[in-house]
């Protein structure tokens, strides 16, 4: 039905392009079946009433009900226009029937004056002839911003109407001021507003969100969904202790006009509601007359107070009937065009100065907290932009960035402490933790089996044990063991196989595109570790041969010198004299005979053919020797670089499980080919040992505890290359990420990770790496010359002997009388030896013996 209000024709014309219309002719597009279009529609007829008591104007209304379509809007517009000759326009509560009508109102030259809460900055300017009749109230998203702020919520679930402003205007403001304040919408659910209307419950869409491990929901919608939907979300359990639920104005603006039934579903709410004063003398007259006006339409409505969009309908209609009332006191040639004294008015209104900037108002910059509780709400204080919460509105009031100044708020299912915001883990279904299985470094991570369950212990597991002792809040939990790479491991936490990981897990670029870390509980950091570099090594001089080397070539120098002098010791003056010194001149000579005898003239050419052979072994021994000692001085002096590993092809050791192989091909120019996998912590030592690589990488923390089990035999060298530091893996938007990070920043501040780091490095026992011995020369590598000179040696040695034993005997048949003064001497001493044993037949014996021997003394003399 239409609605028409007529107190008396006007007679003057005001118009704008000259267009001439019927003066004091007012058309309003509301919707008649809404708690606001009732509201609107008294505060309008009153706004008349005041205007008339004080002007002695008469203005006429005409109305359409838009029954909340932006379609019947448009219509009902052109017919306000073309029919009933209005001047101008006041209603429209929603964008989408502002968008529509505001094409007609600037085809037609008539101003539309909008009461929408929520229209963009740039439609003023794209229709010249719209006027925002209605502060902008986006400002109250940073309030929202600020109650979640107040107790830190990480990750929000957003619930809207799927509305146009929704969805361009209000969401992005509410996300950016919610990054303000370090917290992230998590989730949007984004509800038809036909699900109003119809049959079809909003369980299926609240149960999905039940399953989330958020508990933080903000809801921007109207009033009969937010009723619709509480009512849900108490049925599925969703209004109990643990939630929080913050709502915008667009519901609490009409928290006043709802009843018991529907209040009783929304207990624990918080609500943000644009502010307007309600003191003076002047709003209290309204408030009464309203209040009576109202109960006498709509007397089944169960409240009759007014609201903020009564005040600004009332304030709209004014400027409106202001403006009329300027034109026709206007002298003619004077007339300022219509919508300009609209866009000029400033007078103080019901709800504040009444002042268009650009045909907008100033936005809403003051919003009221309200908590609903029992059969109403509580009015916790106020939230100012740009200063923060306050519990008046005084000048002198103090401020706080924390709602925790304003009291104490009571939440969802009772008086409890504050909600965590999220869900916790239950013993029933504790967080499945991923660690990893084949650690290279058993030292962090440790996994035995003993036939029924896995243990886990290691440094990383102590760390994390530690940081859920800094939590507020029991947490849960089971290591599950997985067998695959740190890169497949983090990647399982994305695809929910796991909830979280814990390990020596190095924070690089990659693995954040599947997960989030927490404050790394290790300092990044990528050094190289070599062999060390000992500047004094006394005994440097004996490596270049193995011991076996060493004995063996002694033994041949002492052979073949042996030989030479036997065959050359009549031969030579240094041989003669004692015994003893006989004895010490064979020793010295058997080391001296090549550098002595050399230049001299050998007499034999058995001792020429073993020294020929000897001299080229030796030359051999020796030029190898000098090498293999230059190279291992060359060695010492050595102090590797990563230039030095890629000009001279080293090869580098490092697990490929890691993201160290990556580094050293993409950043630091390794070959590939060069990059050797160690898989174990104990193959490190024995690769550097069998010589298969010349430098390791490892993160720092890694390389100390290296170096404390391995302290006499590496050391590092080069600069610190600033990447990795282990950390625990979340999922993205994990509510628990943030306190589990603030807990490592509190080990870190205690000294507790500096503790349990000592403790891991000094529990290492220092071990002795082996001698290398694999760069010493062994026998292996001089066998045949061995055999060749040895043998040379010996066939020398063999004929010599030959030859003297022939010598020998010409020499005992020259000389025969010499062997009987000999057997003579023998039985003289048998003789003497019988008789003191009393041997029988001794006498004759030794009278025989003495026969022979004066025989002999007097054929040849006394000898």
């Amino acid at each position: 039905m239409a609605w028409v209000l007529l107190l008396s024709p006007a007679a003057a014309a005001a118009g704008h392009g000259g267009t001439s219309h019927s003066n004091g002719s007012i058309g309003v597009i509301v919707d008649y079946g809404s708690r606001v279009g009732k509201e609107e529609k008294v505060a309008m007829e009153l706004a008349i009433d005041d205007f008339y008591k004080k002007t002695n104007q008469r203005l006429v209304l005409h109305s359409r009900d838009s029954q909340g379509d932006p379609l019947r809007a448009r219509l009902s517009a052109i017919d306000l226009i073309e029919k009933q000759q209005v001047q101008a326009i006041v209603g429209l509560h929603t964008w989408e029937e502002v968008s529509l009508v505001a094409e007609v109102g600037g085809q037609a030259c008539i101003p539309i004056l909008s009461l929408a809460d929520s229209t963009p900055k740039w439609a003023t300017d794209r229709w010249p002839f719209l006027v925002q009749a209605s502060p902008s109230r986006y400002l109250q998203m940073n309030a929202v911003a600020a109650i979640v702020g107040s107790w830190r919520w990480r990750w929000i679930t957003v619930i809207y109407e799927d509305t146009d402003s929704a969805a361009t205007d209000i969401i992005p403001c509410l996300a950016d001021a919610l990054k303000q304040v370090g917290s992230e919408i998590g989730y949007l659910l984004a509800l038809p507003p036909f699900t109003v209307n119809s049959s079809s419950p909003l369980s299926g869409e609240l149960e999905g969100l039940k399953g989330r491990q958020s508990r933080v929901f903000v809801l921007h919608s109207s009033l009969s969904m937010a009723a619709r939907l509480f009512e849900t979300a108490n049925e599925l359990g969703m209004m109990e202790e643990g939630y929080v639920w913050i709502v915008t104005d667009s519901t609490t603006n009409l928290i006043h006009s709802v009843n018991s039934a529907i209040i009783s579903s929304m207990q624990g709410i918080l609500g943000v509601r644009s502010y307007f004063s309600q003191s003076g003398p002047r709003f209290q007259d309204f408030y009464l007359r309203f209040r009576e006006k109202f109960h006498s339409l709509y007397p089944k409505e169960d409240n009759h107070e007014p609201g903020i969009f009564t005040l600004q309908a009332y304030d709209a209609v004014w400027s409106v009937a202001l403006a009329m009332e300027t034109a026709s006191s206007s002298k003619k040639g004077l007339i300022q065009p219509f919508l300009e004294r609209i866009a000029t008015s400033d007078f103080h209104g019901l709800t504040s100065r009444i002042q268009f900037n650009r045909r907008s108002l100033a936005p809403q910059r003051i919003f009221q907290i309200i908590n609903v509780i029992g059969k109403s709400y509580r009015e916790l204080g106020f939230w100012f932009e740009g200063s923060g919460f306050s519990k008046t509105t005084n000048e002198k009031s103090t401020y706080s960035r924390q709602l925790q100044v304003l009291g104490q708020v009571l939440w969802p299912g009772g008086p409890w402490s504050v909600p965590r915001g999220w869900s916790l883990p239950t013993s029933q279904k504790p967080l499945r933790i991923g660690v990893p299985l084949h650690a290279t470094f058993k030292q962090f991570v440790n996994v035995t089996y003993d036939g029924s369950h896995y243990s886990v212990t290691g440094f990383s597991i102590e760390v994390f044990n530690a940081t859920l002792e800094h939590l507020e809040y029991h947490l849960p939990y089971e290591l599950i063991p997985y067998s695959g790479n740190y890169d497949s491991l983090v990647e399982q936490v994305h695809l929910k196989e796991f909830d979280a990981v814990v390990g020596d897990i190095s924070i690089i670029s990659k693995r954040w595109e599947h997960a989030d870390f927490t404050h790394p509980y290790s300092e990044p950091g990528l050094v190289m570790i070599v062999p060390v570099e000992t500047e004094r090594r006394p005994w440097l001089f004996i490596k270049p041969f193995t011991k076996a080397m060493w004995v063996l070539t002694g033994v041949i120098t002492i052979y073949s010198g042996c030989v030479v002098w036997l065959i050359e010791r009549n031969h030579t003056s240094v041989f003669e004299g004692s015994i003893l010194s006989q004895t010490a001149t064979l020793l010295c000579m058997s080391f001296t005979t090549l550098f002595s005898l050399h230049g001299e003239k050998l007499h034999s050419n058995l001792s020429r053919l073993s020294m020929v052979v000897w001299l080229f072994v030796a030359l051999i021994i020796t030029q190898s020797y000098t090498a293999n000692l230059s190279t291992l001085l060359t060695v010492q002096r050595l102090k590797p670089s990563v230039k030095s590993l890629k000009d001279n092809n080293f090869v580098v050791g490092c697990s490929l499980r890691s993201f160290i192989p990556k580094y050293l091909e993409e950043v630091l120019g390794i070959d590939p080919k060069n990059i050797k996998d160690i898989r174990s912590f104990e193959e490190y030592p024995q690769a550097f040992r069998r010589g298969e690589i010349a430098a390791t990488f490892m993160e720092s923390l890694y390389a100390e505890v290296f170096l404390a089990q391995y302290c006499k035999g590496f050391a590092t060298t080069g600069p610190t290359f600033r990447v990795g530091g282990l950390g625990f893996v979340f999922p993205k938007g994990s509510t628990i990420l943030p306190d589990i990070s603030e807990a490592v920043v509190k080990l870190y501040e205690e000294g507790e990770i500096m503790y349990l780091r000592n403790k891991l490095v000094h529990s290492q026992k220092c071990l002795e790496v082996e001698a290398d011995d694999d760069h010493s020369i062994s026998p292996d590598s001089f066998l045949v010359l061995f055999l060749v000179t040895g043998a040379t040696s010996t066939v020398s040695l063999a004929i010599y002997v030959a030859g003297q034993m022939q010598h020998f005997q010409d020499f005992m048949l020259e000389n025969i009388g010499i062997w009987r003064l000999i057997s003579a001497a023998m039985r003289s001493w048998i003789y003497h030896h019988a008789q003191r044993t009393q041997f029988s037949g001794g006498d004759l014996k030794r009278t025989s013996s003495l026969v022979e021997l004066e025989t002999y003394r007097g054929s040849h003399g006394n000898v």
